[in-house]
């Protein structure tokens, strides 16, 4: 019998789908939900919850650049630190509960639930902890999630991170290695974001798609010939009509 790494060389590479969550799969914010849940947990304090809820309004305010992205993350590492990681856990699937289950788009769900009927791997790819696309994931019936990973020792978090924030460039590293541990075709994928951000990722495959996206993705969506869903814009007008 040949050995196994050569057997698998020799069959068909699979084709997936990767979404991007915030303001894609999600009205909103996941990080901002999760601190909402957090607080409500007694995890940190009012004064904390409202200073991580002004970095995070910068965050979508202003776009997502790397200095308000690291304030935002080193805060909110520090908000979490000490904690149990099954207080996480259990924190995680009360978010997904009470507040993401309600704020998801349900036309990017129908995207990516048709992917999976079709035969696709579909995966979450998120700066939010690995715990909550795992959730998303899991209740969504998608293939899994790549997320940002918190440090964890005798079951207490850190505050440190494993690797680095899912965001970005750092978006395309994971993809890549995803697909090469599972046998997956990046020209044959799909991908989607709202964000001229995850371009990296958008551009490492072979169907790019923007949803409700920004400026800057718009007009490069537009000059590529890609397709462009706005949810955004259709919810508005169904509102007015």
């Amino acid at each position: 019998m040949p050995p196994k790494d050569k057997d698998d060389k020799k069959k068909p590479k699979k084709a997936a789908a990767f979404f991007d969550v915030d303001n894609t799969i999600l009205r909103g914010s996941s990080s901002y939900l999760f601190g909402k849940s957090a607080f409500e947990r007694n995890f940190f304090s009012r004064k904390d919850f409202w200073n991580f809820a002004w970095h995070q309004f910068r965050f979508i305010w202003r776009g997502e650049n790397n200095n308000v992205l690291a304030t935002l993350k080193d805060r909110a590492l520090s908000l979490i630190a000490g904690h149990r990681a099954q207080d996480m856990k259990d924190l995680v699937d009360e978010v997904y509960e009470k507040h993401i289950r309600l704020k998801l788009w349900p036309e990017t769900v129908r995207l990516a639930k048709d992917h999976i009927t079709e035969g696709r791997e579909v995966w979450l790819v998120t700066a939010a902890p690995q715990e909550l696309g795992d959730v998303i994931a899991k209740n969504l019936g998608l293939t899994g999630a790549i997320g940002t990973r918190v440090e964890k020792k005798n079951g207490i978090l850190t505050g440190n991170l494993v690797g680095k924030p899912i965001h970005g460039p750092t978006k395309r590293i994971a993809i890549k290695e995803l697909a090469k541990k599972r046998n997956l075709s990046l020209r044959k994928s799909y991908a989607y974001s709202d964000s001229h951000n995850d371009l990296p990722m958008l551009t490492a495959v072979g169907h790019p798609v923007a949803v409700n996206p920004d400026k800057i993705l718009t007009r490069y969506a537009k000059a590529a010939d890609w397709p462009i869903y706005d949810f955004k814009k259709r919810e508005l007008k169904a509102n007015r009509d």
